[in-house]
């Protein structure tokens, strides 16, 4: 991050500095993930391209006066790229719907979205939606959280870097502050299994070699707008 700020630094100084100041992260035993297998029956899928995968996931924390906020992660499993990071108190079937129809509209439309088996995932309004549009979900097994691990090692990261940092006084301080910290992750932080770019230079990247995707997206956007407008409100 400090050399693509312009600073002319080696890995043994910032190394040594950061030492001096006790700055760590826990480190953490690499996991094996076997996407693509096969267990209990349901074979998995790997992200192969933007928009194929998305995983969506919740994660909690709290305000200072112990009132609990909800917020829910949607990662695009091939770029890392963190497409929403929406911040409330609670979230139903039909604010799930209304955000995915508002990402949907700027982003595009995916494949698959792999998520758990959470109320809100597998509402009749959530899953009618996504049927109508053509939207295949993938569902983990239950009590396996490493199934969704795209979104699990972000939360990781979002948890370290950002909530165990930040004391929210109100919902929209963590909003704010939730907001800037997901800025940074997609457009300020390289990440090593994207050949040192951050998840933004890469999904921008990728979407400019593939300009079928980006057609078959457009038309498939243009039938998401056709069944939201026929959708109860």
């Amino acid at each position: 991050m400090l050399r693509r700020e312009g600073w002319t630094v080696n890995y043994k100084r910032i190394y040594r500095l950061w030492k001096r100041e006790g700055l760590r992260v826990p480190r953490r035993k690499a996991k094996k993930r076997r996407l693509g297998s096969v267990s209990g029956g349901i074979c998995r899928r790997r992200a192969e391209r933007i928009n194929h995968v998305w995983s969506i996931d919740f994660i909690f924390d709290r305000t200072i006066n112990g009132r609990s906020v909800k917020i829910l992660s949607l990662i695009d499993e091939y770029s890392r790229e963190c497409i929403a990071l929406e911040v409330s108190r609670r979230f139903t079937g039909d604010d799930l719907v209304a955000l995915l129809v508002d990402v949907f509209a700027i982003r595009g439309i995916p494949a698959f979205i792999r998520s758990d088996n959470g109320p809100e995932f597998i509402s009749r309004r959530v899953r009618d939606f996504l049927g109508r549009i053509d939207v295949g979900t993938s569902f983990i097994e239950p009590g396996s959280p490493w199934e969704n691990g795209y979104v699990e090692s972000f939360h990781s990261r979002f948890r370290d870097e950002c909530l165990s940092c930040e004391a929210f006084s109100t919902l929209a301080e963590a909003q704010q502050v939730i907001g800037q910290w997901r800025s940074t992750y997609n457009h300020r932080r390289p990440h090593s299994s994207l050949s040192g770019l951050t998840p933004a230079e890469f999904a921008t990247r990728c979407a400019a070699s593939t300009p079928v995707a980006a057609l078959l997206t457009s038309k498939r956007h243009n039938e998401c707008d056709s069944v939201t407008q026929s959708l109860p409100s």
